[in-house]
């Protein structure tokens, strides 16, 4: 069994679980180590070692430096914890300096694999700040034999202009065990109501924020906005007041996932899909988490134009992709949505192959068959050195 272990930068994030529980469907032996974010609960992680160094803040990344730094300093302590694994993942670029300090620990040094599904905008800079960040990157992924990550638009605009490992891209699909799929209400008898629009996951738009309430105000009770999930409060002026403040605007918290994706999604005809989070940058090359749930479950995808994310609906011949999110734009192709539209739309949506959306046992075993390759990875490296 393929013993990894697995450095993360926010134990605490569902995207971490999922990450876990694809490595172990696939056939692995998960060890975990990392940071927890200030107010989030202790995670339930189905892994063999569970190891917290410290606790981080959002929006605070020198703390989050310094932190690292600190686990850095103190690694062969903490290390002394944790069976030699047989490859190291490392999630973000702090974890991959600190995966570089643990595998000199080990006489047999295990082949390190770096994750990395966001491009910060720190290293994107073009400033000094910039170009430290991307020699560290380039320094620590000396010691890489892979690059995990979830789009192909961040190879094609970051990793490949600025010297790239061999790269396998993973997207963010659905665990899924081909049980019950959602079904967009607009496929169902007798539907009646407002045009309801989702917004899930990790909510951190204000931009989308702003235009999703407008645009319920405008409609008057025609159209109701329905979010749920994590939002970072560091990134609107008081999340709470102004969702209180939308009659038609609703936070219904958080949810499990996977467990309650099916029923959250499928209560919705529209799933928001865009995200100005470091507009121009990290937003336009991503594929996120919601297009898959929401695809998966039925509900329509909305989506901005000149985004990866409205390409992968273009290329499918699904959802709606809007040129903009001015107010006229909203009320017109989404507050103007027919009936007999919607149920063209969310038919589409259905007619899919859930394969576009999720993946099995089998995708997990191939990722971790993928992973035990490289187990010869150090030699080659050595040998190139």
């Amino acid at each position: 069994m393929l013993k990894i272990l697995y450095l993360v930068p926010n134990l605490a994030d569902p995207a971490v679980a999922r990450r876990v529980d694809m490595l172990r469907l696939g056939g692995a032996q998960i060890h975990v180590a990392g940071f927890r974010r200030a107010g989030t609960a202790v995670p339930t992680l189905d892994v063999a070692t569970y190891l917290e160094l410290d606790q981080t803040f959002d929006a605070r990344f020198a703390q989050r430096l310094l932190a690292t730094a600190k686990a850095m300093s103190g690694a062969r302590q903490w290390a002394s914890r944790l069976p030699r694994p047989d490859l190291i993942i490392a999630r973000n670029l702090e974890m991959l300096g600190l995966a570089n300090r643990l595998r000199a620990f080990w006489p047999e040094q295990p082949p390190i694999v770096y994750e990395c599904l966001d491009i910060h905008r720190l290293m994107l800079r073009e400033d000094a700040i910039g170009r430290a960040m991307r020699g560290a990157e380039r320094h620590w992924s000396k010691q890489a034999a892979l690059l995990l990550t979830s789009s192909p638009a961040f190879s094609r605009n970051y990793f490949d202009l600025h010297g790239s490992l061999p790269t396998e891209v993973v997207e963010n699909k659905v665990i899924w065990d081909g049980g019950e799929r959602g079904s967009n209400p607009a496929l169902t008898a007798k539907t009646t109501g407002p045009l309801r629009i989702g917004w899930f996951g990790a909510l951190r738009c204000a931009r989308s924020l702003e235009a999703l309430g407008s645009l319920a105000d405008a409609m008057d009770g025609d159209v109701e906005m329905v979010l749920r999930g994590r939002p970072a409060l560091t990134e609107f002026n008081d999340f709470n007041a102004i969702v209180a403040g939308q009659e038609h605007l609703r936070f219904a918290g958080p949810y499990r996932n996977p467990d309650d994706l099916a029923a959250i999604y499928s209560d919705v005809h529209l799933a928001w899909a865009i995200d100005f989070f470091e507009e121009g940058q990290n937003s336009k090359w991503l594929l996120p988490n919601r297009l898959y749930e929401g695809c998966l479950h039925g509900a329509v995808p909305v989506a901005l134009a000149g985004t990866e994310t409205a390409a992968f609906l273009e290329r499918r011949g699904i959802g709606i992709v809007l040129p903009d999110i001015a107010p006229q734009t909203l009320r017109t192709m989404l507050g103007g949505l027919t009936r007999e539209r919607l149920v063209q739309l969310a038919g589409a949506v259905a007619a899919q192959d859930t394969a576009r959306f999720a993946v099995n046992t089998t995708d997990c075993v191939a990722l971790v068959n993928k992973l035990a390759g490289l187990l010869a990875a150090p030699t080659r490296l050595t040998e190139a050195a």
